[in-house]
């Protein structure tokens, strides 16, 4: 097994190649040989992935926040530079559910029937999920001249959304939401129940990432830490597709004992 510095460097120069998104795309290309091209809905949701905290000021998480170095740690003394090299310029604070977060967000596309994730993207945790939505939804239409329906939480819903997908020709099964003063009906809590049985299968994927230690990483700023999310996607497709052949495998090993004893009945 390689040691941690090995693994290290080859990270390294997969981010200093731009090599990533690459291998992402070459991954998808064996999924299509292979039969498991995305067929059911997209299911579109994101999670925290979180990073050491830092220990900085208010003032300097201020300045960080507008985009700023703090000026004592630009000075030229080793001691200065050390100390910028271990902090993270990039990732960001958010609140949710009353939750404190640290770090960035992994933004997903994944199929609803497979549950393979299609496409990503990667932010610091402060991004609005909804931001990312049309970077995020898949465009291709299948046999039938039909776009695949698109499934999410209600914080990707807004009217704009709405007349986009729309106009783009894309089913929306994007849950509701109710406002003040305005709840939502019955008709509308049971349509996102429904909803609901679909987008849920997206927290599988999370979950299965959560298992292989994905939602904390140790690296500093964004370009690294797209790789390493990016990675764990492609790893978690990978393991994905061991699971799905090995599911196709059982059923067609069944299928064939089935016609086996048909066979053997009428025979008898």
């Amino acid at each position: 097994v390689p040691d941690e510095k090995t693994v290290w460097l080859f990270r390294e120069r997969l981010t200093e190649m731009k090599m990533v998104t690459v291998l992402f795309e070459r991954f998808h290309e064996q999924l299509k040989a292979k039969g498991y091209i995305a067929k059911a809905g997209q299911m579109i949701d994101a999670t925290f992935v979180e990073v050491p905290r830092q220990r900085n000021s208010r003032e300097e998480n201020a300045l960080i926040k507008s985009g700023e170095t703090p000026k004592d740690w630009q000075e030229e003394a080793p001691k200065a530079k050390a100390k910028l090299q271990q902090k993270d310029l990039d990732a960001r604070w958010t609140t949710k559910n009353k939750e404190l977060h640290y770090g960035f967000k992994n933004h997903i596309n994944a199929d609803a029937g497979n549950k393979l994730i299609q496409s990503f993207a990667v932010t610091d945790s402060s991004v609005h999920d909804s931001q990312v939505f049309e970077e995020l939804l898949d465009h291709t239409i299948d046999e039938a001249g039909n776009k695949r329906e698109v499934f999410a939480d209600s914080a990707y819903r807004s009217k704009e959304k709405e007349a986009a997908l729309i106009e783009a020709k894309i089913t929306s099964q994007i849950h509701e939401k109710g406002v003040r003063g305005k709840p939502l009906t019955e008709e509308q809590k049971a349509s996102n129940n429904i909803k609901s049985k679909t987008r849920v299968r997206v927290e599988h994927v999370f979950g299965s990432q959560a298992q292989m230690g994905g939602h904390i990483i140790r690296t500093i700023g964004i370009v690294r830490a797209r790789v390493k999310i990016a990675m764990m996607n492609l790893v978690y497709n990978m393991r994905r597709l061991g699971q799905l052949i090995k599911r196709d495998m059982l059923v067609k090993a069944r299928q064939e004992n089935s016609t086996d004893r048909e066979v053997a009945s009428v025979m008898q």
